[in-house]
């Protein structure tokens, strides 16, 4: 068994989905977790959960998605679709961005902070990016890890998703109490195949962060849930363990994450 911690589900064309979900299942992905950008896709997250028993949801505000600062009704908002809801599993998407077109600093750092604070009052995990110009070279990292210290999300656990950066930004993110998860960036960047034998595998997690990718021209080429094997793959190959033992132990970290059984 295999696990897609995080992808974007609610993007894809509703006639899409269930194809999107069979070809997953039939790669052996078995349970993928979709996340919301706003609050009408993390509607759409639940509703897709609800309605497939292998997809649950998480709930959140992409800070690319800011267009002035979060009011009290956006989390009031948030708060109350995952309030109870056994098929909400996580807060997310949310995070920081350091890119010259990013929305003001400082309306993503309030947004991250209080989606944190209500990832503490329901109880879920988060899972966050942190996203800058330089995936591999240190510096605005230890920004988003500061927040993260601050509102004592180690007592949350989570996932630093889309995982890019570099060996110190990955151990300060694993003695904080979080995951690192793998992608596609793990197919084709050298500074990751030398860090990823470094890091022990009952911290690692893996993800597509699938979407619709049109500028991919063939859809065949678009990344889905059912290529997480790929990368599970090549973890093992750097690592020198089996494919099935990557499963095996990515699949028991996210669970374990998630307060699930197995």
């Amino acid at each position: 068994m295999l696990t897609d911690c995080h992808v974007h589900m609610a993007s894809y064309d509703p006639r899409e989905i269930p194809g999107v979900v069979q070809r997953a299942n039939d790669a052996g992905v078995e349970l993928i977790i979709t996340a919301g950008t706003t609050q009408e896709t993390s509607e759409k997250c639940i509703e897709l959960a609800e309605t497939y028993t292998s997809v649950y949801a998480s709930v959140g505000i992409h800070p690319n998605r800011l267009r002035e600062p979060l009011g009290d009704e956006a989390y009031a908002a948030l708060y109350a679709m995952a309030d109870g809801n056994p098929r909400v599993v996580a807060m997310s998407e949310t995070g920081m961005d350091y890119l010259p077109t990013a929305p003001d600093k400082r309306w993503q750092e309030d947004a991250f902070r209080e989606q944190i604070r209500l990832a503490h009052r329901l109880g879920l995990p988060i899972i966050w990016h942190s996203q800058v110009t330089e995936p591999g070279v240190p510096g605005q990292h230890s920004e988003t890890l500061r927040i993260l210290r601050e509102e004592r999300a180690a007592t949350l656990g989570g996932v630093m998703h889309y995982f890019q950066a570099d060996e110190t930004t990955a151990r300060q993110a694993i003695d904080d109490g979080f995951f690192i998860s793998f992608a596609k960036p793990l197919l084709r960047f050298p500074h990751l195949w030398e860090l990823a034998p470094k890091l022990p595998l009952e911290h690692i997690v893996l993800e597509t962060d699938a979407s619709p990718q049109a500028w991919k021209g063939s859809r065949e080429l678009w990344t889905e849930p059912k290529d997480v094997p790929l990368i599970a793959q090549r973890l093992a190959e750097l690592t020198g363990v089996t494919t099935e033992e990557v499963a095996q132990v990515t699949t028991a970290n996210l669970k374990r994450m998630l307060g699930m059984p197995g």
